[in-house]
């Protein structure tokens, strides 16, 4: 649009206030206006590079394969390029190699006495509990373990602990039980698949 401006006699300083691009952005592509891009073969080769890995290199590694085949070049350059071609690893991203510790189904399973059943017209009948864990600021973690009456949805005990160790079970299942050991017909507590460690 600038150029098209300039054509028909607009002064360049109004020109740049219409447009709103600097002074400096104008002459650099006013002086590069029908250059050819420097950088062609570089980006065939990366290209090439780059699926001859099968997807599988960053420009990390493509740096370091174009530097054995002996062109001197900054791993900056290799980046900005790749980005421009919209060349990524997606295969290898830390978000595709996170941590998961199930193992299948590990001692006994209880019998699912619920059957999907998560209503009840009985205070204190049918309780379940599950732990959650929330990221908070930084790097902290904290579990919350609360124990839910199905009759009314209330909370009739919780913990709330900075890792997932036994006592997070233990402590609102024993307030749990106290409450309840003079009220309750029938006790059924479904516990979520939790790995817990001492300390």
């Amino acid at each position: 649009m600038a150029f098209e401006l300039k054509e028909e006699g607009f002064r360049l300083i109004d020109i740049f206030i219409v447009v709103g691009i600097p002074e400096a952005t104008y002459h650099y592509h006013v002086k590069n206006f029908g250059q050819e891009d420097s950088d062609t073969e570089l980006k065939k080769l990366i290209t090439s590079l780059f699926k001859q890995f099968h997807e599988r290199y960053g420009y990390k590694r493509i740096t370091r394969e174009l530097t054995k085949l002996g062109h001197s070049i900054n791993h900056k350059k290799v980046y900005r390029i790749m980005r421009e071609l919209g060349l990524k690893c997606v295969k290898f991203m830390r978000k595709s190699r996170e941590y998961n510790s199930y193992k299948g189904n590990v001692g006994k399973v209880a019998v699912n006495r619920l059957s999907r059943r998560f209503s009840t017209p009985i205070p204190l009948q049918k309780l379940v509990t599950d732990i959650t864990e929330f990221k908070c600021l930084g790097e902290e973690k904290l579990y919350l373990n609360p124990i839910l009456d199905l009759y009314n949805g209330e909370i009739i005990a919780f913990e709330i602990r900075k890792r997932p160790t036994l006592d997070l079970v233990i402590e609102p299942l024993t307030r749990a039980l106290q409450i309840i050991k003079n009220h309750a017909t029938y006790l059924l507590i479904k516990v979520g698949i939790t790995s817990t460690t001492n300390g």
